[in-house]
């Protein structure tokens, strides 16, 4: 990343154009991009390719109002943390949400700050945590509205879980990860499956996330959440120009497309 894209970047964030690589910079510069940069898939469903490379992603998410899924966020947050001189590189998990592993279909990126680890995701939509996580085995780390743990694993190697919020104290998997390194290649083929694929979730589903001060956006098709301190607005969006206008409305995102143009969803 030149200095004229990190320039753009930390602008668009409304971050100062100067930051040391230390913690409290790594957490406001998570904070900012979860708060600016909407998760969403709608280029897969406008069936467009998309580019892992980091200068399509800088003037899809940086110069344009649109945000991406985490090997495009993620990529990003990557970048700019390099550039910025902090130590960082990126790590490959198995989604487990729905239960059944996936591939090595998630990019998140580990930070080591005065030789303690940090993991930093700003891409795993309605799950992503609010501030980078220190990773620090079988110990609690809140965020401001999130309670989650590291804990180790036999056969995956770590699993991210996160407090269940229904008062029922129970710990969910949200995704697993080694700390193998991971080249260019492996995200490269973990993006071709994730928007391609029949069996991806992104390829038959529209989706949006983006964190507000007080809690989340979501959008899941036509279904639209808006949570803020504890409560639950929902919202079922009409097809057509009012579908649009809620995407710039809520996440900040504008399409260079008409809505025709969206792959139709599966119950449509």
């Amino acid at each position: 990343m030149n200095k004229t894209d990190l320039n753009a970047y930390l602008t668009k964030l409304g971050l100062p154009s100067e930051l040391p690589a230390d913690l409290e910079s790594l957490h406001k510069i998570h904070v900012a991009q979860h708060r600016c940069l909407p998760f969403e898939n709608f280029d897969i469903s406008l069936q467009r390719g998309i580019s892992v490379e980091i200068e399509d992603i800088i003037q899809k998410t940086v110069y344009h109002s649109r945000g991406g899924y985490c090997f495009e966020l993620n990529g990003l947050m990557l970048d700019v943390l390099k550039t910025l001189g902090f130590e960082a590189r990126s790590l490959l998990g198995r989604v487990h949400v729905m239960g059944t592993p996936t591939g090595r279909s998630h990019q998140i990126t580990l930070v080591t700050l005065d030789e303690q680890a940090w993991i930093v995701d700003v891409g795993f939509g309605s799950n992503t945590p609010r501030a980078p996580l220190p990773f620090i085995l079988n110990q609690v780390i809140q965020t401001d509205l999130q309670t989650f743990r590291f804990v180790e694993d036999a056969q995956f190697g770590y699993f991210l879980q996160v407090l269940s919020t229904d008062g029922t104290d129970t710990w969910n998997n949200l995704y697993s990860f080694d700390l193998e390194f991971v080249f260019a290649g492996d995200i490269a083929c973990g993006n071709f499956f994730t928007s391609t694929s029949p069996h991806s979730r992104f390829t038959s589903a529209r989706v949006a996330a983006k964190a507000t001060e007080s809690g989340l956006v979501t959008l899941l098709n036509y279904t639209l959440k808006y949570t803020s301190q504890g409560e639950q607005t929902e919202l079922e969006l009409e097809p057509g120009q009012a579908y649009l206008d809620a995407l710039k409305e809520y996440f900040g995102i504008e399409l260079d497309a008409q809505y025709g143009e969206l792959r139709p969803l599966p119950d449509a």
